[in-house]
């Protein structure tokens, strides 16, 4: 099997440097107790469809800071802690978003943690991704960029076009589908004021972007890892949360993403717990379609950006290696 997921302590560097076409990669998993095996399928299904001809070693990692349930703190507990990290070094890294708990996010309680991680990631990986809170966080920290927050909501299918051509969006197509789902945004401009280079744009707003420093930086705003149904179970979850009372706003419908029928059946049920707010109306939740009934549009064009992102690594791995060993032999790197 080309990804391993890897949480043996005796696995870690299994090859090391030995073998150009084997990257090592951590996964900052940061998301709810209730996500984080589906995060952990999410990316190991994506890195295994992007991996033709490479080899992978996923190793989960846990900011110890992050809240947890006594449910959550039991799955992270096979996870290795950031702190194993300080003294090693990856070629890649992953960094979910998170649940945010404080408004501005240098109060929240893992900040001190996150941020020696943004400078770690820089010195000891040849590129990283930060996706969604984590990117906000990331920029925040590195450049001072703070985020805004919609008035509702950003969540859905949005399609997104390249805004340049880049290593890491090679043979991508010009247009192409993504889901977004977070309240927050980064300008634009002010992303471009610092020297980010936006890779895609969208009506959500700047979808990717990355910046060069000692290490290849990489952001989502969106989500290319997300499976066809993660919007309909977060919408749920959103709906439920409402009609529970923990939250005062009904969530807004993911856009382009429900068909004619579900869009009714969810907008009917909008109807009658705004007539009436009351949990047992939790009852009467649409039913989740069969699998298969969502399409996931975007899989594609997100195995395209991972396939391109593991061949970077592959590639500065090579050149990490020539430079050790004095040789002038090609690299011999998976084919694009």
């Amino acid at each position: 099997m080309p990804v391993r997921f890897n949480t043996n302590p005796s696995l870690l560097n299994v090859f090391g440097d030995s073998d150009q076409n084997y990257v090592e990669i951590g996964l900052v998993n940061n998301m709810p107790d209730s996500a984080l095996q589906a995060t952990e399928r999410q990316f190991l299904a994506l890195l295994e469809a992007a991996s033709n001809g490479m080899m992978v070693c996923l190793t989960p990692y846990a900011l110890p800071q992050v809240p947890r349930s006594d449910s959550g703190r039991s799955h992270v507990s096979s996870y290795f802690s950031v702190n194993d990290l300080w003294n090693k070094s990856l070629d890649g890294l992953i960094v979910t978003g998170m649940e945010p708990c404080a408004v501005n996010l240098t109060e929240e309680p893992y900040w001190p943690s996150f941020t020696r991680l943004v400078d770690w990631a820089e010195e000891s990986t040849a590129s990283s991704i930060w996706s969604c809170l984590a990117a906000h966080a990331a920029a925040l920290h590195i450049d001072g960029i703070r985020r805004f927050r919609f008035e509702a909501k950003c969540s859905g299918i949005f399609d997104c076009a390249r805004a340049s051509d880049h290593e890491l969006t090679s043979n991508a197509s010009e247009r192409f589908p993504m889901p977004h789902s977070r309240w927050n945004d980064l300008p634009e401009e002010a992303l471009t004021a610092c020297g980010y280079r936006l890779l895609t744009l969208s009506a959500a707003g700047v979808d990717s972007f990355v910046k060069l420093r000692k290490s290849q930086f990489v952001f989502f705003q969106g989500h290319p890892e997300y499976e066809a149904d993660t919007l309909l179970l977060e919408y749920r979850r959103d709906v439920k949360r409402f009609l529970k009372g923990e939250t005062d706003t009904y969530p807004t419908m993911p856009q382009n993403y429900f068909d004619e029928h579900a869009a009714a059946a969810w907008t009917s049920l909008r109807q009658r717990a705004q007539s009436g707010r009351r949990e047992e109306v939790i009852a009467d939740l649409p039913v989740p379609p069969a699998p298969g009934a969502l399409a996931n549009t975007w899989h594609s064009d997100a195995v395209k950006l991972y396939r391109n992102w593991l061949l970077y690594m592959c590639e500065r791995k090579h050149r990490r290696l020539k430079a050790r060993s004095g040789s002038s032999q090609p690299a011999q790197v998976a084919a694009r």
